[in-house]
């Protein structure tokens, strides 16, 4: 290292200018006792540039230290702004989430105090913030240790005894090296006038961003937003997960348009000419569906897909952006799943990557290192020729395995999935009750089934869950099944649940991931386990995996999930006699009440996604014979569909009718009208029919197509 280096007496507010002059930020390790940490670094403020600093942990403790105060489970409110100081306070819980976001907040200069007991106890350290997952089971924490390992190889981590007044040496920048500059760079200035192009071309060319934190995609958008006003665009809507997301953007936009502003709020601009910008929040957005030449979608990982989707078809013009490496669920889940939507609908979308940072310079010391502590960057192997046969299945510790098995691993998981976050990796790598299945080839991982024991509660326990008394932590299927599901048995029972299966994209339709959970089931059967289980956001394909693998459908959940915006789907496969009854007892029960809900709480499911499951489900309907008379006289004559509607319910209930639904031109129609409710207005504004009687004389077409085998019914 070239590095001319002096210890600085009076400290750290020329060491703070010296990191400004680099574009670096630092962090701070401070071990040992939590009240002379906090001493410690209340001491050393007050030669900082600390205005507008944050603490995060007890409010008493950051007013002592003059920094204003957040609670880290608040960190969303923040992530707009820029911060000198960050210091978060360890011995009150490190949420891995939280703290990488916020890590994203420190410019150049900016310097992070973490307050911790000394790196030899992280492996023992019982974190407050494991309470949450109920990670607190656990006797060690392989997450913390492996932490604990590259803080202490980093060169570039400053670390502080708590109790120790010594002034570290502290590092001037390269000698002849040009101060660093934060502001717009070239590549921003492109991103601008990319999104002006898309918000003034032709419909259906969306434009898709992704960026890493501190790139200045928000501001890049804010500034073509205020362009696009000025040429002419009468509105353009910003959405996203949250208002607080979106305070960068209007600041640039803001700044941008200056004095041809007429009305400025925190998120509604208008412009003397009557031009303006809006945010509305995704759902709201979708409701009122108002008009507008252009929507911007910031944060759009943050968005569950169906959403996207809708906003995609929604608006002649719009533009997504989205953090690659997210804290809050990275973004190349979201852009591998979406892609396939893009695809699909708007085969003239455009992606743009955004990698210059502005507010700091490249290979700043901090962002490597938390890119490194949670495996931000972490992506699946690139993909080798393998024979399927040499494929082998084993149980895994990803806590035991090397450093880059383990990256690959967690690359994996990330690539395979719509949203996974730095407390995933936490999860899967402390939580006691977890297994893990690995896949190889040629010694590369290819595929991963990672599951979570469950359930085993005491009768006296199972009865206060089922009466919604009680909810447990690390029970989240049991606890549904039992509760929702009206089960006592799903949680006294063991159930191995199913949290991720991932498998590469050169491996895929092989059959790895059935060998996978066939791993797993057998580790039921020969563990004692009563079932196996998974619940996640309903899909066809998804749902036809699992029925291959031989579980069945017992649950959907009433509300959309708010990751994905689709439906939890639980399935269910015993592997015991007591696991068996209850499989069955849980999947004829929700056939029997099947029908009653959909109109009231999936009226908008995808008739894909409907008919799957009326498939999937066990069938006891039949018709008897007015019934089949009434049936018959709908289908040939002119009986009323209203009248028919209980005998057409019936009927799509009967063993085979869904599947042979399913391949008919006219299956949306039949779904909507006869299973899910809609009127004739409804189905009309939707394209499905001219109105009730064309509406009623393709249903009784198709009636008439099911009646000709009578055998079935």
């Amino acid at each position: 290292m070239n590095d001319k280096t002096e210890t600085i007496s009076s400290g750290w507010r020329a060491f703070q200018h010296i990191l400004a002059a680099r574009g670096h930020r630092r962090l701070v390790l401070v071990e040992g006792d939590r009240r002379a940490a906090i001493a410690r670094v209340a001491g050393l403020l007050p030669e900082l540039s600390a205005a507008q600093g944050l603490w995060v942990g007890r409010e008493q403790d950051a007013i002592m230290a003059g920094l204003g105060h957040i609670r880290a489970k608040d960190y969303r409110r923040v992530l707009g702004q820029e911060l000198p100081v960050l210091v978060w306070d360890g011995w009150e819980g490190t949420s891995p989430d939280a703290f990488a976001a916020l890590s994203g907040t420190l410019r150049a200069g900016g310097l992070l105090f973490w307050l911790m007991p000394p790196l030899a106890q992280w492996s023992d350290f019982d974190d407050p913030d494991y309470r949450r997952t109920g990670l607190d089971r656990a006797s060690g924490h392989p997450f913390a240790a492996r932490l604990a390992t590259v803080l202490a190889e980093d060169p570039g981590v400053i670390r502080l005894e708590a109790d120790n007044g010594t002034v570290p040496v502290l590092n001037r920048p390269e000698p002849g090296r040009a101060d660093f500059q934060p502001g717009q760079t070239a590549e921003q200035q492109t991103l601008v006038a990319d999104v002006v192009r898309a918000g003034q071309g032709r419909r259906r060319r969306p434009l898709v961003i992704t960026a890493d934190r501190g790139r200045g995609k928000s501001s890049a958008l804010g500034m073509a937003a205020a362009r696009l006003l000025e040429t002419g665009r009468k509105r353009v809507l910003v959405t996203a997960p949250s208002a607080d997301n979106v305070a960068t953007l209007f600041a640039h936009a803001r700044q941008a348009l200056g004095d041809a502003l007429a009305l400025d709020t925190a998120t509604h601009l208008t412009t003397r000419s009557g031009h303006e910008l809006c945010f509305l929040p995704p759902q709201e957005l979708l409701s009122q569906r108002p008009e507008a030449e252009v929507v911007l979608v910031d944060e759009a990982a943050g968005l569950p897909a169906q959403w996207l989707k809708a906003v995609l078809l929604g608006w002649p013009r719009v533009v997504f952006a989205s953090t690659v490496h997210g804290y809050e669920g990275t973004g190349r889940g979201f852009a591998l799943r979406f892609r396939q939507i893009l695809e699909q609908e708007t085969p003239n979308w455009r992606a743009v990557s955004v990698r210059e940072p502005i507010r700091w310079a490249q290979g700043d010391p901090l962002e490597r290192l938390v890119f490194q502590l949670y495996l931000l960057s972490a992506d699946a192997p690139e993909p080798q020729p393998f024979v399927a046969g040499d494929v082998h299945i084993e149980r895994w510790q990803p806590a035991a395995a090397s450093e880059q098995t383990l990256v690959e691993a967690f690359g994996l998981l990330v690539n395979a999935h719509y949203r996974t976050t730095p407390a995933d990796l936490r999860q899967w790598l402390d939580d006691p009750a977890a297994m893990t299945w690995r896949a190889s080839a040629e010694g590369r991982t290819i595929g991963l089934l990672w599951a979570s024991t469950e359930g085993g509660l005491a009768p006296d326990l199972a009865e206060e869950v089922v009466a919604g008394k009680r909810r447990l932590r690390g029970h989240m299927l049991a606890q549904s099944l039992a509760n929702h599901g009206g089960a006592p048995a799903a949680a006294t029972l063991k159930t191995l649940r199913v949290v991720r299966v991932a498998v590469a994209e050169s491996a895929r339709r092989l059959g790895v991931g059935q060998r996978l959970v066939a791993a797993a089931r057998e580790a039921c059967v020969q563990d004692g386990m009563d079932a196996l289980g998974t619940s996640f956001g309903g899909e066809p394909g998804l749902l036809a995996f699992w029925h291959r693998c031989g579980l069945r459908v017992v649950r959907m959940g009433l509300s959309q999930e708010a990751s994905t915006g689709e439906f939890p789907l639980q399935m269910l496969m015993g592997t015991s006699e007591p696991g068996q009854q209850l499989q069955q007892q849980l999947s004829s029960r929700f056939a029997r009440h099947w029908q009653h809900l959909v109109s009231r709480h999936w009226c908008q499911l995808d008739h894909e996604l409907l008919l799957a499951i009326c498939d999937a489900l066990p069938s006891s309907a039949w018709l008897d014979d007015d019934d089949r008379r009434d049936l018959t006289n709908f289908a040939y004559g002119f009986r009323g569909f209203e009248l028919t509607l209980p005998v057409l319910q019936e009927l799509s209930a009967c063993k085979g009718m869904a599947h042979r639904i399913q391949s008919h031109p006219e299956a949306k129609l039949w779904c909507r009208a006869v299973l899910q409710g809609w009127s004739w207005v409804q189905l009309q504004e939707a394209g499905l029919c001219r109105g009730q009687r064309d509406a009623e004389a393709q249903l009784r077409l198709l009636a008439r197509e099911l009646l000709q085998n009578e055998t079935e019914l």
